[in-house]
Order: C-alpha cells, then sequence, then structure tokens
C-alpha cells in the first residue's frame, strides 16, 4: 500500500478586523445619512397615522351601514361600532363582536378620541382629529385630520 501524503485543509471562518471595521464605517454613514431625516418627522408620522385610523372607521361604518341600513347617529358615536347601541335607533342586525378587528375604538395618536358627527357637515358622516393641540382649527402639527379631506 502506498501512503500519498495527507492533505491538511484549513477554512478560516470569520471576518477579518479589517472587514468587520469597513461594515461598521459603512453602517455609521448610513445611520448619519438616514436617521436625522426619520428622526425629524415625527409629527408627519402621526399624521399620517391619523389618516389610515381615520380610513380604518370608515371602513368599519361602511360595514355597519351595509348590515343596519344607516349609519350610528352622532349621540350613537364610534363606540357602536364595537358595542350594540342601545340609544337612538337600535341596529337590528349589529354584527356580534362588532366592526373593527380588536374591538377597540382607537384614540388619535395624541390620545384624544375622533370626533363623529352623523350626519355630518362635509358628508353622511363626519370623522376629525383635531391634532396635537387637541383644538379645532390650526396648522402644521396641529392642523385637523378630517375624513372628506382623506385622499
Amino acid at each position: 500500500m502506498k501512503k500519498i501524503g495527507a492533505l491538511v485543509k484549513t477554512n478560516n471562518l470569520g471576518f477579518t478586523l479589517i472587514e468587520l471595521m469597513v461594515v461598521i464605517v459603512i453602517l455609521g454613514i448610513l445611520a448619519g445619512l438616514i436617521v436625522p431625516r426619520i428622526m425629524g418627522r415625527p409629527e408627519e408620522a402621526k399624521q399620517l397615522k391619523a389618516k389610515m385610523q381615520i380610513e380604518s372607521l370608515e371602513t368599519a361604518l361602511k360595514l355597519y351601514q351595509l348590515d343596519n341600513g344607516m349609519y350610528p347617529s352622532t349621540e350613537q358615536g364610534l363606540q357602536a361600532l364595537v358595542e350594540m347601541p342601545e340609544n337612538g335607533t337600535v341596529p337590528q342586525k349589529w354584527r356580534k363582536g362588532g366592526y373593527l378587528e380588536k374591538g377597540k375604538l382607537p384614540k388619535d395618536p395624541w390620545g384624544n378620541d375622533y370626533i363623529y358627527l352623523s350626519p355630518g357637515v362635509q358628508g353622511e358622516y363626519d370623522i376629525i382629529s383635531y391634532g396635537a393641540d387637541g383644538e379645532p382649527g390650526g396648522d402644521e402639527k396641529n392642523k385637523d385630520i378630517n375624513n372628506w379631506e382623506i385622499e
């Protein structure tokens, strides 16, 4: 039997210090460019969240209307989407479990209740968030978010 010299193969798994340093520098540069842009816009993010919540409430109101032939009254409010109304015109086909997925009425991103009017001034119903200051009117970060203005 002929013995051929044994080949020893070594695999160097892992990264060198230079490779790690290059990756860290690249991540640092990216963070330096991106983070300031994101962090400077929290009010814009809250306004966008309010618009999305209003659209979700509109969808739930449309389902309520399809089941019951009417929208909840102003007195019944948006609470009618999570609990069967006991005042005003009581819906006959109210959906068990309500019309919102989590079974809970959301507050706007500033912690305030949404304003609901039915019939509304602008349409069949109005949904309004008064923004950061919680007061009607305002501009910039305090502007109102209204369902009839959402595109």
